[in-house]
């Protein structure tokens, strides 16, 4: 078996761009929607959030590539934390549900070399209620 023997095609390859091409076909022509621009429209695979929590924090960790801090909105509802980014090529929204309600006048956020971290304290999940 010579070197123009080998397939190094990933075989994952063919079954996507069936799936593509078969979502086009259902909605892309009826609907006006082009299903390959609704992937560049992000970063698509480049893009990478994590989140972890222990009892008092919850920690969102967001790999970035090729965005600047300027190109950088962040917000959250105490349950959602929206991550929009954008270059000037692309365009980025994320809607993380996160995984316990935070406080989110807590959050603080760090960007360095493309890897986004923000950390929220939690939020007491209730409340005491005295009864009188």
């Amino acid at each position: 078996m010579g070197p123009r023997d080998r397939d190094d095609r990933d075989p994952f390859d063919d079954i996507f761009r069936e799936l593509s091409r078969m979502m086009d076909d259902m909605i892309g022509a009826d609907m006006g929607v082009d299903v390959h621009s609704a992937a560049d429209a992000g970063f698509g695979d480049d893009v990478h959030i994590t989140t972890e929590e222990d009892d008092e924090h919850v920690y969102v960790v967001a790999d970035l590539p090729g965005v600047e801090k300027d190109g950088i909105d962040i917000k959250c509802d105490g349950r959602t934390l929206t991550i929009a980014a954008a270059t000037d090529r692309r365009q980025y929204e994320e809607r993380l549900r996160l995984p316990t309600r935070v406080d989110e006048h807590s959050a603080t956020a760090t960007f360095n070399n493309g890897i986004l971290e923000v950390t929220f304290l939690r939020a007491d999940s209730s409340a005491d209620i005295n009864l009188d």
